[in-house]
């Protein structure tokens, strides 16, 4: 059953990058982004690498969290 699920997971990461590339808008492609860093957060923590795994999670969240404010405080002009 692992196994399945791993196999599951390592298609996920490709078809969430290329989506988080393709999308038009930049809060989904942010949105995207973050969930692509969750997935590989838990194949290492599947990989048995817990430390790196936490340590890409805050990393991740941080990024995260910078994109939304540039976003936020970018103006939009036609």
């Amino acid at each position: 059953m692992s196994d399945i699920i791993m196999q599951l997971l390592l298609i996920l990461l490709p078809v969430t990058a290329v989506s988080s590339v393709i999308v038009k808008n930049l809060i989904s492609a942010v949105i995207i982004f973050g969930v692509l860093s969750l997935l590989t957060a838990v194949v290492i923590f599947q990989l048995q690498a817990p430390d790196v795994a936490f340590s890409l999670l805050l990393v991740n969240a941080v990024s995260l969290t910078v994109f939304l404010f540039a976003i936020y405080k970018t103006e939009v002009k036609e």
